[in-house]
């Protein structure tokens, strides 16, 4: 796909609609391009009032690369959130929206690139380290990988059910949570950096993606604990 038809708007049916969390609804829309995108890769969506006002949002894919024809958006809803809040309590099946995508180079990861895997996420972004996960399950299962995630709490988390199953079943790949708001619960610390380090091993690519407060207080943590900063990358949402 040419980085020109990546910027196309394209109307993309959405076909699937299903709770996650409280705040947190998975779509998936119809698309051209299911097949030809990277891990790591996110979307532009744009929704126009009838009186032509337009608000746009970029979401990071949730699902693999794979021959289903869909992608999948996992959509949390934000207080005040223009467009959050229309597929919160107003989108359908079978609605058509504006997308346009798959749209980033750096924040990607596929088979080639081999591993150890460190994934790190504070929240909904999770969900491209998900979406490297999913396409690591398929194509590339001996590849070690560790994902630390950050969330308030266990019903917070994005796809647990999944993250647990994969922990369980998936020989090679690790589960760390930081749950900040359950009992005795605690922040994503040093200690945990180097638990995970240990677990894991010496990272050939660490992605660390989040609020902005959120992968600055990660990335500075993995650097003071040895970590090249050649081998750190980063995606931020938010103020």
């Amino acid at each position: 796909m040419t980085e020109r038809s990546a910027l196309r708007w394209q109307e993309a049916e959405i076909t699937a609609i299903e709770p996650v969390t409280g705040r947190v609804k998975s779509f998936r829309f119809r698309v051209d391009f299911a097949e030809r995108f990277r891990p790591g890769q996110h979307v532009d969506v744009r929704l126009t009032a009838p009186d032509g006002y337009q608000a746009q949002r970029s979401y990071s894919i949730a699902s693999a690369p794979d021959a289903s024809g869909t992608i999948e958006l996992m959509i949390e809803h934000l207080d005040e959130g223009e467009v959050s809040g229309f597929f919160a309590s107003v989108a359908e099946v079978g609605d058509r929206i504006e997308l346009r995508g798959p749209i980033g180079g750096s924040f990607v990861w596929t088979e080639r690139d081999a591993g150890p895997l460190l994934l790190v996420g504070g929240g909904s972004g999770v969900v491209p380290l998900l979406a490297m996960l999913r396409h690591r399950a398929a194509a590339a299962p001996d590849v070690p990988a560790l994902l630390l995630y950050s969330a308030r709490t266990r019903s917070e988390v994005i796809a647990r059910e999944e993250l647990e199953a994969r922990a369980w079943d998936e020989p090679g790949f690790a589960l760390m949570l930081a749950l900040t708001r359950e009992p005795g619960g605690r922040r994503i610390d040093r200690a945990r950096i180097d638990a995970a380090l240990g677990a894991l091993g010496a990272p050939a690519h660490v992605f660390v993606c989040g609020s902005n407060p959120f992968v600055s207080a990660a990335s500075d943590l993995l650097l003071d604990a040895g970590m090249p900063p050649g081998v750190i990358r980063t995606e931020r949402f938010g103020g």
